[in-house]
């Protein structure tokens, strides 16, 4: 019978389609990792593996001998990481993908109350708009918002966000009030992900649901720069509720349009696989749905 960690190798080249990224999940050598995968060649008789300079793709007995060990395999590694984990307390690495909107002190002392919490886990924070491939990157876990394009990714709802329609009084001043979403093309926008300066809103109210398009002076991809330009009165912005409710309760923001908002827009916490967790993003996952905080409303 073969080796089951040659086989194990194998399988986590395949998913990888990589020697070096499989050798970097393992914590192996490159060398190693070819050498295992050479072994189980000769154990079996056959090829696995078709590789070239630029490729590396399964052969067809690769194929069909992958469909059949992956799955068994992974109940083996589930069972007996089940068994250890008991007995272990939440340690080692998270690489943890968030939006820039995070790169904020509330989501910092978040993961420092976490890190006092489990002092035996390490964080390795990627702030970035960039939805980077968890897989490939070798990354635990990311949060998302809006709609999930990857449906190879695990997914789990977090919380909701909304967007309003609001300016600066100063903005407003001598300004006519839109009094419904078209008038929106006669106003300046401050725009997120703009193109040539200019940008489509979907907007809804009840049933009703419109997509507008809008231009302005000044677009980015972040939220707080969207926010700090609007707030400096450079046009109408379309922010999340947590970002300028306390501005509109002041009467530094005004609300445009208070029959319409953005869609609901979902936050989800994604990561590679429904298989067995590690404890380390057990307890995170936990904590980040415990979390009350104010960069998203909560689902109910």
């Amino acid at each position: 019978m073969a080796d089951l960690n040659d086989i194990a190798v194998f399988v986590t080249v395949a998913r990888y389609a990589s020697f070096s990224r499989a050798a970097h999940s393992l914590g192996m050598p490159v060398s190693t990792v070819s050498r295992k995968v050479t072994s189980l060649e000769e154990q079996l008789g056959v090829t696995l593996l078709q590789r070239t300079t630029r490729k590396l793709s399964l052969t067809a007995q690769g194929r069909a001998y992958f469909d059949q060990c992956s799955e068994p395999l992974a109940h083996l590694m589930d069972a007996e990481q089940v068994l250890t984990e008991t007995h272990r307390k939440p340690e080692g690495l998270l690489k943890i993908s968030v939006p820039v909107i995070f790169g904020q002190e509330v989501f910092y002392e978040f993961v420092s109350a976490f890190l006092q919490t489990y002092p035996e886990i390490r964080i390795d924070l990627f702030v970035t708009n960039l939805f980077l491939d968890l897989i490939a990157e070798n990354i635990d876990l990311g949060i998302r918002f809006g709609e999930l394009k990857d449906s190879s990714i695990v997914a789990q709802r977090l919380g909701k966000s909304v967007r309003y329609l609001v300016a600066t009084p100063d903005y407003m001043k001598g300004r006519a009030l839109p009094s419904t979403p078209e008038d929106l093309k006669d106003h300046r926008c401050v725009l997120l992900n703009g193109r040539n300066g200019e940008a489509e809103w979907h907007l809804v109210s009840g049933r009703k649901s419109v997509r507008q398009q809008v231009s302005g002076p000044v677009s980015s991809r972040d939220f707080a720069a969207v926010s700090a330009f609007t707030y400096c009165g450079h046009g109408i912005g379309l922010l999340p509720s947590t970002y300028c409710e306390d501005e509109i309760r002041r009467g530094e923001l005004i609300r445009l349009l208070p029959d319409w908002s953005s869609e609901e827009i979902f936050v989800h916490a994604v990561y590679p696989t429904r298989r067995f967790l590690p404890l380390r993003l057990q307890v995170f996952l936990e904590a980040l749905k415990a979390w009350k905080t104010p960069l998203w409303l909560p689902l109910h």
